[in-house]
């Protein structure tokens, strides 16, 4: 058995002094001051003095070894005891060689796939506590902010689908409703409470075919103008078909 320590620096190498100064009060401020979390490079050791961690690379693996609490590129904070481990050190060498051929540099990704990550898989493969949450919390916000992005364009995508199938729906609706008008007075009266059916097919049929918006207020005036004006003719045209009807029925009788 040996210990596992946790190695934490501060990320500090922008390459800029005033960034990398921003960098540090920012942790002071969110992981001593509230104790949320911060921007943290982490490393593992175990069994000799070198810790273990993953960075980018063009080709070849992302894990790497350097002296423990020593890396040149980040600014040392502190360590963490996370417990000791049942692992031989032969078995520490063979989830070594695993983890190097899983964690190729290539795939090294800020939010989702950094140093962090890399640590906690080691820390579990060698059975002892994970990371303490503070450390990679802010990159796992930021990994669920994208992932909830996604989520929601996702769902805009499926109610748009939704809503123009539910548009020719109602349009095939509205236009047999328009064919299958009968023509008496009753039925353009009711046809005048109900709204204008011919309108409204035509209304879904361009926001079906075009994807334009409603038409404006002149346009519907116009569109409503013509409507009446069928209307009226048609009721004009019902006016005189009963005096035939009445006309016919004396005959009979």
């Amino acid at each position: 058995m040996t210990d596992v320590i946790l190695h934490i620096y501060d990320v500090t190498n922008s390459g800029s002094d005033k960034t990398n100064n921003t960098i540090v009060n920012i942790n002071k401020i969110f992981k001593d001051g509230i104790g949320l979390g911060g921007i943290f490079h982490s490393a593992v050791q175990v069994y000799g003095d070198d810790e273990w961690s993953f960075g980018f690379c063009e080709q070849g693996t992302g894990v790497f070894s350097c002296p423990s609490g020593q890396n040149p590129m980040y600014t040392y904070r502190e360590s963490i005891n996370l417990g000791r481990t049942n692992c031989s050190i032969f078995k520490v060498n063979q989830i070594l060689r695993e983890l190097s051929r899983e964690w190729p540099g290539s795939s090294y990704d800020l939010l989702s796939r950094n140093c962090n990550h890399f640590c906690d898989q080691f820390c579990e493969m060698l059975n002892v506590s994970k990371l303490p949450g503070w450390v990679n919390r802010f990159a796992n916000a930021g990994d669920a902010a994208l992932e909830v992005a996604g989520n929601t364009a996702v769902r805009f995508k499926q109610a748009k689908t939704e809503i123009i199938s539910a548009s020719k729906v109602a349009y095939r609706f509205l236009l047999g409703a328009t064919n299958n008008v009968i023509s008496s007075p009753e039925s353009t009266s009711n046809s005048n409470r109900g709204g204008t059916p011919r309108f409204q097919a035509a209304w879904f049929k361009n926001l079906i075919t075009t994807g334009a918006k409603p038409s404006s207020s002149s346009e519907i005036g116009n569109q409503v103008e013509g409507t009446q004006q069928q209307q009226q003719q048609q009721i004009k045209a019902n006016e005189e078909t009963p005096i035939l009807l009445n006309s016919r029925s004396q005959h009979d009788m």
